[in-house]
């Protein structure tokens, strides 16, 4: 019998749990904290042992052995307090031969220190699944009438969505797709991305870790990752932001806590950036290979610069970056349901840009712009006319995500979609 939480809202992810439960032995769901990767296991499970509890993990410590329960699936929350439970469970698949015994949820990666304890990569038995905040279409702040799926197919309803104010998606923003904040008062959006931040700088960076770090320098790190969301900028960017040295001695050894301290955010799911599209557009050489940098919300760079709505919209260029952020952890989610990945595009030469575009598990891809209002249309039309007529490879459909628009469209002259973001949908 499912351990199903009252209230409850679906996710996308539980598909493909469900899927892969009768096709491997075993199901890691891992990302950010707070994301409800607990809520989300115990939909599908029916035992569960939670790790937090200092008695289960104490016996876990032991022999991992016991704490399995017979009644499967078993949820195991936050398994990597106690590696050696990820050798054990692969084992354990191995003998019963059994589909669907545990699911394992994870908020950290190991360290290379705790990851000497796992022997085993999973391969086979253990089916890894990345986790994030709510979508808006999971949230329910989207309609899904324009999913991705429709316009793959070529089936996309057109008409009126309705209309979206600024300061709503200012408040989606700043809310971001935490569980626990779906509901929320516009007052207290704030607050659980603030906690969020508190949290992660005080405790959960030195969690696992072999050596400390400081507070401070992390946060001067966050405010600096935040100011540069979905921007491009390099690690000489963030250097220049919370570093300061004079010889290069220096400049080495503040490279490499650069490098550490990304690494922490990293094994905590804290980023989530989006990786360069490779094609063959015109010359491969004048293809960009730089990451667009993100962390795993929007809202965490609203709590990290002290945004609110109501500074948003009175910031409408911070405004338009954050908006695209919101729509690329959406596209992200979608991506994953589909088994497909996120990426964006850049010709250094030119400058010409692509904000998303989504690679199917068949090498087919659509191209995505992202606007915050509905008078650049035609600008994010001319720049994906741009970009196809200059690829060999041609996507399979090209779309513009824009914030405030009241209507799913199709443009007569280029076949592009135009879709408010709160119609977005999988």
């Amino acid at each position: 019998m499912s351990l199903r939480k009252d209230g409850y809202m679906p996710r996308l992810i539980d598909d493909k749990v469900e899927r892969y439960l009768k096709i491997f032995g075993a199901v890691s769901i891992e990302g950010p904290k707070w994301c409800g990767k607990t809520w989300t296991g115990l939909n599908h499970a029916n035992s569960v042992s939670y790790l937090t509890d200092i008695s289960q993990r104490n016996i876990a410590g032991i022999d991992p052995r016991y704490i399995f329960l017979t009644d499967r699936p078993q949820l195991i929350d936050e398994w990597q307090l106690v590696p050696n439970i990820w050798d054990a469970v692969h084992h354990e698949c191995d003998s019963s031969r059994q589909k669907g015994n545990f699911i394992l949820t994870g908020s950290t990666s190991l360290d290379s220190t705790s990851s000497d304890e796992v022997y085993h990569s999973g391969t086979g038995r253990i089916a890894t699944n990345r986790m994030h905040p709510m979508s808006l279409y999971e949230s329910g702040d989207s309609t899904g009438r324009a999913s991705i799926a429709d316009m793959l197919n070529n089936q996309l309803n057109e008409g009126h969505s309705g209309k979206v104010e600024l300061n709503r998606l200012a408040h989606l923003i700043v809310r971001g797709g935490w569980p626990a904040n779906i509901g929320m008062a516009d007052r207290d959006i704030g607050i659980i991305p603030r906690s969020y931040i508190d949290s992660l700088v005080s405790k959960d960076m030195h969690e696992g870790q072999a050596r400390k770090r400081d507070p401070t320098r992390m946060r001067m790190l966050l405010r600096s990752l935040s100011r540069n969301e979905t921007t491009l900028a390099g690690d000489a960017t963030l250097l220049k932001d919370i570093e300061k040295y004079e010889k290069e001695g220096q400049l080495i050894k503040s490279r490499s806590t650069i490098r550490d301290y990304l690494g922490v955010l990293d094994s905590l799911y804290i980023t989530a950036n989006q990786e360069a599209y490779s094609l063959n557009y015109r010359s491969s050489s004048r293809v960009g290979k730089t990451s667009k940098r993100h962390l795993v919300d929007p809202s965490l760079c609203c709590a990290s610069l002290q945004l609110t709505t109501d500074k948003l919209l009175h910031d409408l260029e911070t405004f338009g970056l954050l908006f695209e952020a919101l729509v690329e952890r959406d596209l992200r989610i979608y991506a994953d349901y589909h088994d497909a990945y996120l990426y964006h595009f850049r010709d250094n030469v030119s400058g010409d840009k692509v904000d998303a575009i989504i690679e199917f598990s068949d090498g087919s891809y659509a191209a995505f712009e992202i606007k915050l209002a509905s008078n650049r249309i035609e600008d994010a039309i001319s720049s994906l006319s741009r970009f196809y007529t200059n690829v060999k490879r041609k996507p399979v459909f090209m779309c513009v995500i824009v914030g405030h628009c009241e209507a799913i469209m199709k443009d007569p002259e280029t076949g592009i979609f135009i879709v408010p973001a709160t119609s977005l949908g999988p």
